[in-house]
């Protein structure tokens, strides 16, 4: 028995596949919904869910809630948020991570008392946008509940699966626009023959309903509970009379579009990415407490050009569909694959600085890839392999989740082999390996350390990408030409004092004009005259190319 979970923001799932159907587990009280909220009372064991929410009035230092948005966070962040959090319960500090698991051996645990049996297997769900840290930190998490964790399956996939076994015929290709309560997701699937394929996933793992409740709370001077409470019944009513005040639902709307107006540019990429139109789609699925809202219902209508399909329960619909993947699994759901992708480009920095993408964001995962490289320096005695995650053509403006060392016999300039392999896991855990050819050596590193920036910089460097597409690429020909520059000069060297006198001074003075003109367009960082320079001395270097030939080949006879 495998048991699918959704590890919200907010909420969270349990479900397992029954008689071949997806079942939702409840609690004693009979309810599927937990709260992800934690109480650390001053003695004895915490307490989770519903118990831990309720004490959050008389206690609220010591209730734990909204932590899987520090899932994989850098310790510095954690610590900043530590008190708006309340991470340091009593003084204590506590890791997303053990908090997390808290969360799921509560989910285990009714899990077991619904079954009248063991569950240590899980698949766990977590927002598409979660980077190879924050998939990480999920799957730990879910060990340190006991679980083993067969398979981390993104949120907005999970719903398609929900939604798409009876609902959707073949060839089809649908959206998943998911607002949770911390976290945005919109990704792209088609379906063909049984075979759930993303084609593209985008969004911003700090945006969500907590953030609607904020702002609301700070309009309205209300506590933000309180003013998710009206936010709610808002969405069925268009007002609401509480503590002697009147809320309106044009008023909530007015304060909530700016933040709903954020997932536009997200929805829009994806959809580009997919290389559809929004035409192309058969459906737009929302999953998500938020998406009850009229105004987010108006406005992904608006934004995808149709009415979204609603026949889905917005809380429940992920964990539904993180069920089948776990039947899929063990083998009680058939005919049914899913292929998931991976968010942003993995690559590491070669010579002059720049970017060389090994996966390219949005490949479909599990996968592998890898290249071969050389020495860039002669008699170098090793490679240090630095691994990036971006967008960005040059290695800085990127992020670097690792590096480590690999030693190889010192060589002449270009011939060392280095051969480096990328492989991303089904639940999309980045895996590299670096092989020495001439030794068979092997260097395999898991990656999984803490990058150290926040979400809100992950989003301005998916903005920058676009902003300085043709920068970024100026800026790489430019290096690429100027590599090429440090490597075609000595060589042209070389190759007049090995031909002698058999170079007229009037060559020599040509060519050391033309050697000139290319120093000069590097130090100027002029992309353009740096090529022309370079085709200029590539032609006028053919007649030594041809001598030095011929003067080899009477040397062999």
């Amino acid at each position: 028995m495998i048991v699918g979970i959704d590890l919200g923001t907010t909420h969270s799932l349990a479900g397992t596949m029954q008689s071949g159907f997806p079942i939702l587990v409840a609690d004693e009280s009979g309810e599927r919904l937990t709260p992800s909220a934690v109480y650390f009372p001053e003695a004895g064991v915490p307490v989770v869910g519903w118990e831990a929410l309720e004490m959050r009035a008389h206690h609220p230092d010591r209730v734990i809630t909204s932590v899987k948005r520090l899932m994989g966070a850098p310790a510095g962040e954690i610590r900043k948020l530590a008190g708006q959090t309340k991470l340091l319960c009593g003084g204590n500090a506590v890791s997303p991570e053990k908090i997390s698991a808290l969360i799921l051996k509560k989910l285990k645990s009714d899990t077991e008392r619904s079954l009248g049996i063991e569950v240590s297997r899980a698949v766990i769900t977590v927002p598409a946008y979660f980077n190879d840290t924050q998939r990480a930190a999920t799957k730990r998490a879910g060990e340190l509940a006991g679980f083993t964790v067969e398979r981390i399956v993104a949120e907005p996939t999970a719903a398609a699966l929900a939604y798409g076994l009876e609902r959707l015929g073949d060839n089809s290709k649908v959206a998943v626009y998911d607002l949770g309560g911390g976290t945005f997701d919109v990704s792209v699937l088609h379906l063909s023959g049984g075979v759930f394929e993303v084609l593209s996933t985008n969004g911003d793992t700090r945006l969500g309903g907590d953030d609607l409740d904020a702002s609301l709370a700070k309009d309205w001077n209300v506590l933000p509970r309180v003013a998710d409470g009206i936010k709610r019944e808002l969405s069925s009513v268009e007002s609401v009379e509480r503590d002697g005040g009147v809320y309106r639902r044009a008023e909530l709307e007015t304060i909530c579009r700016p933040i709903i107006e954020r997932t536009r540019k997200h929805c829009i990429r994806s959809v580009a990415d997919a290389q559809l139109s929004m035409s192309d789609l058969s459906a737009v699925v929302l999953v998500g407490g938020a998406t009850r809202m009229p105004l987010v219902r108006a406005f992904v209508a608006e934004v995808f050009g149709r009415e979204p399909d609603t026949s889905q329960h917005p809380d429940e619909a992920v964990a539904i569909g993180a069920a089948i993947q776990a039947g899929i699994i063990s083998g009680d759901v058939q005919n049914v694959t899913l292929l998931d992708v991976t968010p942003l480009s993995l690559g590491i920095e070669t010579f002059g600085g720049l970017m060389n993408v090994i996966i390219p964001r949005n490949t479909t995962i599990p996968c592998k890839a890898g290249e071969m490289f050389t020495n860039a320096v002669a008699n170098q005695a090793g490679m240090r392999i630095s691994v990036l995650q971006g967008e960005r053509e040059m290695a800085r403006d990127n992020w670097k989740l690792g590096e480590f060392d690999v030693a190889f016999e010192p060589l002449p300039k270009g011939r060392a082999r280095v051969g480096v392999q990328f492989e991303l896991d089904a639940n999309g855990l980045l895996h590299v390996l670096a092989r020495d050819t001439a030794t068979g050596k092997d260097t395999v590193v898991r990656i999984d350390s803490a990058v150290e920036v926040s979400d809100e910089a992950v989003e301005k460097m998916l903005g920058d990408s676009l902003e300085h597409a043709f920068e970024d690429m100026d800026e790489r020909v430019f290096s690429e030409a100027c590599l090429k520059a440090d490597e075609m000069l000595p060589a042209v060297v070389s190759a007049i004092e090995a031909l002698g006198d058999s170079v007229s001074q009037d060559e020599r003075r040509a060519l050391e004009d033309l050697m000139d003109d290319v120093r000069l367009a590097c130090e100027d960082r002029s992309t353009s005259r740096l090529k022309k320079s370079l085709a200029a001395l590539d032609e006028a270097t053919q007649p030594l190319a041809t001598q030095l030939i011929e003067k080899a080949m009477a040397g062999t006879t």
